[in-house]
């Protein structure tokens, strides 16, 4: 697995970083400075795309009796211009009813909710050779648990180019310590809103500053969920048959090569409930028990050989979490929030 950032020919990277830490490993821009949503736009390469719809979709098939040509009137193909060679490059296939939502509106709708929430950008990118952008914001206010485990609130802008995706906005809490994201699916609020990318998007867009307030109503629901959970008592053998839930082995007989795996997944997961610093102010409730995976998820969880490529894999999936892990995290949520 490597990462989905795109690169370009020249080497550079459609990716800009404001906290000054390369968590991409010589990837893109680093700044030290705070970032104006025009900035990561230059800097991640993210400006200029003109991204449209190009219409008359033609296929040919080529058969024993010759070639055909089949034409689809319905569908489009959205091309964008390519930020570095001025090529025009096609990004997916949409519908009729589809409407670009160029960058530069992705921005000018998050500088909105900036002027709202006084948040500062942190992170830009293009991914999967420009079918999905993203820019994250840091937002001021964010949660403390039990009163003293801190976590911050980022704010995520998601743009899909391809047709798979509406435009959302994401919330996140990250552990200030690990930055290991969280993937509470939280009963009481709402931890997304989308715009449909079809006409009147541009309209939708301006309306978004309205979805600020899922971030009060979220924050409050989070906190209200970790309060329960670090009230909690959970010990070793509880923790270990959560985590066996998960990855137990259900199989009469394993291979030697899955028991070893397995006895080396558990060997962490102990380690990091029981010894990890980033659990140490709240060691022993439910809710370490529940950052003890999300932190091996994201931080440990096997990702390949090369050292390289494997912290660019595990990068990747704080970033973008993949779907096994983000349906790993709602499954140790579930078990270790029932009781709590």
């Amino acid at each position: 697995m490597s990462h989905a950032l795109e690169v370009h020919a020249d080497g550079t990277a459609s990716f800009v970083s404001a906290n000054g830490v390369d968590a991409w490993h010589r990837l893109g821009t680093v700044t030290r400075g705070a970032l104006t949503a025009e900035e990561a736009l230059e800097k991640a390469y993210l400006s200029g795309w003109n991204v449209r719809k190009v219409g008359d979709v033609r296929a040919t098939e080529v058969t024993e009796s010759g070639s055909h040509t089949i034409w689809s009137p319905d569908d489009y193909f959205t091309v964008r211009t390519n930020p570095k060679t001025r090529v025009t490059e096609r990004l997916g296939t949409v519908g009729s009813k589809y409407e670009p939502v160029q960058n530069e509106a992705h921005a000018e709708m998050l500088n909105l909710l900036v002027d709202e929430s006084g948040a500062n950008f942190e992170t830009a990118g293009s991914l999967h050779g420009g079918k999905q952008v993203f820019v994250t914001m840091k937002l001021p206010m964010g949660v403390q648990v039990g009163g003293f485990d801190r976590h911050d609130l980022y704010l995520a802008g998601l743009n899909s180019h391809d047709g798979n995706s509406a435009f959302r906005l994401l919330l996140s809490p990250t552990r200030i310590v690990c930055a290991n994201t969280q993937a509470m699916a939280l009963k009481d609020a709402e931890a997304s809103y989308s715009i449909r990318h079809t006409v009147g998007a541009k309209g939708k867009i301006a309306e978004a500053r309205k979805a600020l307030d899922i971030v009060f109503a979220y924050r409050d629901a989070f906190e209200r969920e970790a309060e329960k959970m670090i009230n909690e008592v959970l010990t070793l053998g509880e923790f270990e048959k959560v985590c066996e839930q998960i990855w137990g082995i259900n199989e009469p007989n394993p291979g030697k090569r899955k028991v070893e795996n397995h006895r080396l997944r558990m060997n962490t997961l102990r380690n990091l409930f029981e010894n990890a610093e980033t659990q140490s102010a709240i060691r022993g409730t439910r809710w370490a028990g529940y950052n003890a995976i999300t932190e091996y998820l994201d931080h440990h969880a096997p990702a390949g050989k090369d050292p390289v490529k494997a912290a660019e894999a595990r990068a990747t999936r704080t970033l973008t979490t993949s779907s096994k892990a983000t349906k790993e995290k709602q499954q140790a949520y579930d078990l270790l929030a029932l009781a709590a």
